[in-house]
């Protein structure tokens, strides 16, 4: 019996190699990316970008099932909360609703994501580049229109 079992997982592992995963990095168009200071870029590529724009480095991971499973879910689902590379197309108050969470999971440590830093050590930030960065998105935060400002007219 757990000889059939071994079998069948091997068989099992080696087949879902082959389910095809839509690993993309669609052409990044400059006049719509984020364009800030060097510093805040530095930290964002560092820690993000993997995850938050169309500059995906796809890690070996991505080609290992059934962790290309997870790699490939996570970065569609962080280019669909926040991508960078689309940065200036983003609904202003849907940028705001992303920028208000991303200070909140940076500062309780959510940020970037514990199974992303198990493979991706040189993402983790230090306590002052999680300054900066939320920093940043405080600055970017206060300069955005209001939800109402149209309406004072």
């Amino acid at each position: 019996m757990l000889k059939k079992t071994i079998i069948f997982l091997t068989v099992t592992l080696i087949a879902i190699q082959f389910i095809p995963l839509e690993k993309t990095n669609p052409k990044v168009d400059e006049a719509i990316t984020l364009q800030t200071d060097e510093k805040v870029m530095k930290i964002l590529k560092k820690s993000c970008y993997d995850c938050h724009s169309y500059e995906t480095k796809w890690s070996v991971h991505s080609d290992i099932a059934p962790l290309s499973f997870g790699v490939v879910s996570h970065v569609k689902d962080g280019r669909k909360a926040l991508n960078f590379s689309i940065y200036k197309n983003i609904d202003t108050e849907i940028k705001r609703a992303r920028f208000e969470r991303a200070i909140k999971t940076i500062n309780n440590g959510r940020m970037p994501v514990s199974n992303y830093l198990a493979f991706h050590e040189e993402a983790r930030m230090t306590q002052t580049e999680k300054e900066t960065l939320i920093s940043w998105f405080e600055k970017e935060l206060e300069s955005m229109p209001s939800k109402n400002s149209n309406n004072n007219i």
